[in-house]
C-alpha cells in the first residue's frame, strides 16, 4: 500500500463516525431517503439483480438496492466505512456483501455484475480513467453503469482538509457531465444524463453546482 493510499484510508476511516450527519449520506429524512429509493429503482432492473456498489461507505445507497431485493456486494477502502455498511444491513435484516478494497479495482474476482453504482467517488482516485475501464470490465453483457457525479467547487466544503496532494487529482473538484460522457462513451454501447441538480431533496437542500447521473450500457 502507498503512502498515498494509506493517507486516504485513513481520512475515510476517521470520518466513518459523522459520515452520515450528511443528509445524502445517512439518508436519515423520509424524503432525501425515499427521493434516492425513487432514482434507484428507474436505474436498476426490476427483476433481482447483481449490484456492486464501489465506493459504498456507509453503506446508506446499498441498502435501497437491497431493500428492493438486489443482490448487493459494496466495496471500500476504508475498513470503519464497511464496518458501518455491514451492521447497517445487518440492522435492517438484509443480506449484502461488503469488502476492504480499493473501489478503483474492486477485488470481486471472475464475478460480473448487472449493475455497477458509484456516487461521487471519481474526484478521490488517482486514475479515474483506469478506474472506468475496470469497472466497465465487471459488467456482464447489457450491464449497466451508474455513475452520480457532480462539479463542485471545491471538495470538502465542511473546510477539513482532504489528503496531501489531493489538489492534483484529475478530477479533483468533480467532472462534468459532458467531459464524464467523454470519457465513458468509448467503453459502452451507449449512455445518457439525467440532470440532478434540481433535484432538491437528493441533498437535504438547494445546490448551486451540477449534479446529474450518467447511465450506461455494456
Amino acid at each position: 500500500m502507498s503512502d498515498t493510499t494509506r493517507a486516504i484510508t485513513a481520512y475515510w476511516d476517521a470520518a466513518a463516525a459523522a459520515f452520515d450527519d450528511e443528509p445524502d449520506h445517512g439518508l436519515r429524512q423520509e424524503h432525501t431517503r425515499a427521493a434516492w429509493s425513487r432514482l434507484l429503482r428507474s436505474w436498476l432492473p426490476g427483476a433481482p439483480a447483481d449490484v456492486l456498489d464501489v465506493g459504498c461507505g456507509t453503506g446508506s445507497l446499498s441498502l435501497l438496492p437491497a431493500e428492493a431485493g438486489h443482490r448487493v456486494t459494496g466495496v471500500d477502502l476504508a475498513p470503519r466505512m464497511v464496518e458501518r455498511a455491514e451492521a447497517k444491513l445487518a440492522a435492517a435484516g438484509l443480506a449484502g456483501r461488503f469488502l476492504v478494497g480499493d473501489a478503483a479495482d474492486p477485488p470481486t474476482g471472475p464475478a460480473r455484475y448487472d449493475v455497477l453504482l458509484c456516487r461521487h467517488l471519481l474526484w478521490t482516485l488517482p486514475d479515474p480513467g483506469a478506474a472506468l475501464r475496470a469497472w466497465v470490465a465487471r459488467l456482464g453483457p447489457g450491464g449497466r453503469l451508474v455513475l452520480v457525479e457532480g462539479r463542485w467547487r471545491e471538495a470538502g466544503d465542511s473546510g477539513v482538509p482532504y489528503v496531501d496532494g489531493a489538489a492534483s487529482l484529475p478530477w479533483y473538484g468533480g467532472i462534468t457531465a459532458e467531459d464524464l460522457a467523454a470519457a465513458v462513451r468509448p467503453l459502452v454501447s451507449g449512455l445518457s444524463i439525467e440532470p440532478l441538480s434540481d433535484e432538491t431533496e437528493l441533498c437535504g437542500g438547494p445546490v448551486t453546482d451540477e449534479r446529474y447521473a450518467l447511465i450506461a450500457r455494456t
